[in-house]
């Protein structure tokens, strides 16, 4: 969901029905307001709930729609209460809910800045002036990364369902060695390995290994990772990370019920060492 595309078509789309609503049915500027906005509202929640962009998202185009709505009634509700006189004299908008509209105006204009700038990033001439310069020309995010997804105790169920998968991962007792076969360099293809044992030594064969290198600064950059077994317990995979420095590692080995999973961390040189 664009939100710089589908703010201004909403807003468009209101004013266009509050215009229908006067001209073609004749109602009062309030009463076509209120139709204005709940008809926004019972077309986006919907919308909004099928793509689902975000609460901070939604709560911006719920605040907008109803702010639209509110200011087409007051502005127009008022000029209509006091259009003509005795005299036929027709006043002027008054000061204060003039004032008001722009207040939100500006408040929803400054909250749109906001969000667009914490799911896009900062627009490249602006990052340029405003945060520092990178050695090796390494590229800096100004994008929000994403929320934490491992704090397992915030949902008591999910914290026990975890503790119970490490005590079976600590019974099964599998040994996982992972790693890179040669150097890993950024924007250049590497070779990664798994290999996988038993207890008892023996290779675990057979098993699906998937995850994923993470980086924690920036979700959008999060590589999958599906590795192909090469030889009993051996599983390899060609792996090409664009950015030097940490990346987060996510394994899940599956094999029949069990399932194996191992959490990491790995640092990938720049290209030119």
């Amino acid at each position: 969901m664009n939100v710089l595309l589908t703010l201004p078509l909403g807003i468009v789309a209101q004013l266009l029905l509050f215009v229908l609503l006067k001209r073609v049915f004749r109602l009062h500027a309030k009463a076509a307001a209120l139709m204005v906005g709940l008809v926004a509202l019972a077309l986006y929640i919907p919308y909004a709930i099928l793509v689902w962009p975000g609460a901070d998202v939604v709560a911006m185009h719920v605040a907008i729609f109803l702010v639209t709505a509110y200011a087409l009634g007051l502005i127009l509700g008022h000029r209509e209460s006091h259009m003509d006189d005795v005299n036929g004299f027709h006043p002027r908008f008054h000061w204060a809910p003039t004032l008001i509209v722009a207040f939100f105006v500006v408040l929803v204009l400054f909250d749109s800045v906001l969000v667009v700038v914490a799911t896009q990033g900062l627009p490249e001439p602006v990052a340029r002036l405003l945060l520092p310069a990178t050695d090796r020309q390494r590229e800096i995010t100004s994008a929000f990364p994403g929320v934490v997804d491992n704090d397992l105790q915030k949902k008591e169920a999910l914290y026990n369902a975890y503790l119970e998968q490490v005590r079976r991962q600590h019974e099964r007792g599998w040994v996982v060695r992972k790693g890179w076969l040669g150097a890993a360099r950024a924007g250049q293809p590497a070779k990664f390995q798994v290999t996988v044992n038993d207890r008892d030594g023996k290779a675990v064969a057979g098993a699906e290994v998937q995850g994923g290198f993470l980086r924690a600064a920036d979700t959008r950059l999060d590589q999958r990772l599906t590795l192909t077994e090469t030889a009993p317990g051996v599983y390899q995979g060609d792996v090409l990370l664009p950015l030097p420095g940490v990346w987060n590692l996510v394994l899940e080995i599956r094999r029949d019920d069990d399932l194996h999973e191992v959490r990491a961390a790995t640092t990938v040189a720049d290209a030119d060492h």
